[in-house]
Order: C-alpha cells, then sequence, then structure tokens
C-alpha cells in the first residue's frame, strides 16, 4: 500500500512539474536553478544548468525518485522495533549490510562522521 501511494504521489508531482516546465519554461528553471543553490549544484561553472535542468520531471527522473523512495522504506527505524538490516559501504568501497558487523552479543555502535 505504501509503495502505491508512493507511486501515485510522485507520478503526481512529475506530471504536475512537467506540465508546468512545458507552460512556463523561464519560471521553472528559475524555481530549478532556486534549488540547485540550495544543494550548492550551482557553484560548479563547469556544471550549467543545460546539462541537468531538462532532466527534471522526466521519466528517468521518476524512476530514479521512485526508487530511492522505495529503498527508504526498508530503511525506517522506530524505537522499540528491530533496527532495519541496511546496506553500508565500508571505507574500502564494499557493499555490506549492518548486521554483518555483528559479533555474538556484542552491541553494534555506528559512527557516522562526513570526509569533508
Amino acid at each position: 500500500l505504501q509503495k502505491i501511494l508512493i507511486l501515485l504521489h510522485v507520478t503526481m508531482c512529475v506530471v504536475v512539474g512537467k506540465t508546468l516546465m512545458i507552460l512556463f519554461p523561464n519560471a521553472m528553471k528559475r524555481y530549478i536553478l532556486k534549488q540547485g543553490e540550495k544543494s550548492r549544484m550551482n557553484s560548479n561553472p563547469k556544471f550549467s544548468y543545460e546539462n541537468w535542468g531538462p532532466t527534471f520531471f522526466s521519466f528517468k527522473y521518476l524512476l530514479f525518485v521512485l526508487k530511492v523512495k522505495w529503498k527508504r522504506l526498508e530503511d525506517e527505524a522506530h524505537e522499540g522495533l528491530a533496527a532495519p538490516n541496511t546496506p553500508v559501504v565500508t571505507s574500502s568501497g564494499e557493499v555490506r549490510h549492518l548486521f554483518d558487523f555483528m559479533q555474538d552479543n556484542r552491541p553494534l555502535i555506528l559512527n557516522f562522521g562526513s570526509c569533508t
């Protein structure tokens, strides 16, 4: 049921977004560029709007957003329930799962950091 609701929501957003891009291309370009400022995508001079802007609200965009949102359904953690066995990437680039690192009855401690 959750996947169907996500499918309907994302599809509706993409249809509305694509329609607005067709009807009001300049306004949508300004809106998308403003969103790019928040993520600092615009700070790279070699990464122009013409390279990535038109991909918004495309069929590939729809599939990508659905894939991400459906994956996140599996990664939800709720207090008092078992933790999800989410995929993680080791420092060597290998994809593993959280439970792969558990040993006997020892607690598993996760430490999150930033490389920037």
